[in-house]
């Protein structure tokens, strides 16, 4: 428990002294840095070159440790030890020794999956990343986005857009919904304006030429990219979309395969949520999700955020925008280090983003603040945003307004507005829920 108190006892005074001022130095700012440097230590934890000394430290000191106690042993054991007692003294020690390894061990194997996953994940920045990459910058954007992948279909569809808008500040967060089948999506000045001047139109008849397709679009036609590498002529092109569409600047994107989300979910040991009404659960609706306030499975949360049975795309985003803040809220230390090698699995199968790791430090620190602030929610969904005839001014108005604190005001009608189809499979006269347009500051569950 302490080093040199053996040594002490046995005369051996300065070496005792100096092992026992050695182990209180290292216990009292091991203690202090989790009190008072936890940000800090966070941001090392997102850093590849900090891990490894992390891991080699923790050996080191499992090693010494070890050194210690079996030296302990020799210098107070009573002489001579014969048949039993000397086996299980033995024993003894090497439980002790045991003891204090497999933690050490632990900690540095958890330093060895965090380099796998930021090697996997995170790139590396092209150009420097400032000490400081919060000074002069109100806020960060970042294009969240659920892609839905499968066998089945070809390329990627970006069924669920959302931006996050943080303030770096105080880490107050805003999200900008934005509904799949948005049509007559403006594209940004270039190539893929030059291609759609009236709006992203597609291929029809084979595409319906709504937002969701445009990722794949652009990975499909290079020549509307240029100077885009295969892999990141998607992100590249919807991030500068949807930032045209909000009149944000948004600097980075994170997907999420939709299976890899609930592997990531239950790997965190579920989602804590509030059903506000039973929901369709499965591909063929082979049970439901009752209401109430219970903690799902991912399976099932993938299912509470991807249903649209008897229920359309504007109600389901509404329950991701709930999804989001519930993990935001519940990913807490404890929950993320008792499950962390099966989330880093999760993470690295399932993520894909643009984030470079030297930016994982500053974004940390941000996210502890992100869980202690308010995080609303605007959707532009009808009536305020009819999706086949869009007001893309009036998207802008909206976030503008967001942004600068205004209340949300009475949602607009659009130019031309199209009544809410009933949703596939829903009985005759159906429509969609008047709770659809969720406005800046709906809660949820």
């Amino acid at each position: 428990m302490l080093w040199g108190l053996a040594h002490l006892c046995t005369g051996r005074r300065r070496t005792g002294a100096l092992l026992m001022a050695a182990d209180l130095t290292l216990v009292t700012a091991g203690v202090t840095a989790l009190l008072t440097a936890r940000p800090f230590l966070l941001g090392l934890a997102v850093q590849p070159g900090w891990l490894t000394v992390f891991s080699a430290v923790a050996l080191l000191f499992a090693l010494a440790t070890v050194a210690v106690v079996i030296r302990s042993y020799q210098l107070v054991r009573p002489r001579p030890l014969t048949g039993a007692a000397h086996y299980l003294s033995t024993a003894a020690v090497g439980l002790l020794c045991v003891l204090v390894v497999t933690p050490m061990a632990y900690a540095a194997r958890l330093a060895y999956v965090s380099q796998n996953v930021m090697a996997s994940v995170f790139g590396t920045s092209s150009t420097p990343v400032p000490a400081d990459p919060w000074r002069g910058r109100e806020r960060i954007n970042i294009l969240l986005i659920g892609g839905d992948a499968a066998p089945s279909r070809a390329g990627v569809r970006t069924d669920s857009i959302t931006v996050a808008s943080v303030d770096t500040r105080t880490g107050k967060t805003l999200l900008f919904g934005l509904p799949r089948n948005l049509q007559r999506v403006p594209m940004p000045i270039g190539p893929a304006r030059d291609r759609f001047p009236y709006g992203f139109g597609g291929e029809p008849p084979l595409t319906p030429a709504i937002l969701n397709e445009v990722w794949q679009y652009a990975e499909d036609h290079p020549e509307i990219v240029p100077g885009v590498v295969t892999g990141e002529r998607g992100p590249a092109l919807l991030k500068k979309t949807v930032g045209g569409i909000l009149g944000l600047d948004v600097a980075h994107y994170a997907m999420v395969d939709m299976r890899g989300f609930a592997r990531i979910v239950d790997a965190l040991g579920g989602v804590r949520i509030t059903v506000r009404e039973p929901i369709v659960y499965g591909r063929r609706n082979e049970g439901l999700i009752q209401a109430g306030t219970r903690t799902l499975s991912g399976e099932e949360a993938l299912w509470y955020g991807r249903s649209r049975t008897y229920s359309s795309d504007y109600v389901r985003m509404s329950r991701q925008k709930c999804l989001m803040n519930a993990l935001a809220k519940q990913a807490d230390p404890v929950r993320v280090i008792r499950s962390f090698e099966r989330l880093a699995t999760a993470t690295a199968n399932a993520v894909s983003t643009d984030i470079p790791q030297e930016l994982l430090p500053a974004l940390v620190g941000l996210a502890g603040k992100v869980r202690g602030a308010e995080i609303e929610s605007l959707q532009f969904v009808p009536p305020m945003i009819d999706t086949n005839d869009p007001d893309y001014d009036l998207i802008k108005e909206k976030v503008t307004a967001a942004l600068a604190g205004r209340p949300a005001a009475k949602p607009a009608t659009a130019t031309r507005r199209s009544p809410v189809p009933a949703a596939p499979g829903a009985p005759a006269g159906a429509s969609a829920s008047p709770q659809e347009t969720v406005a800046l500051g709906a809660t949820c569950g």
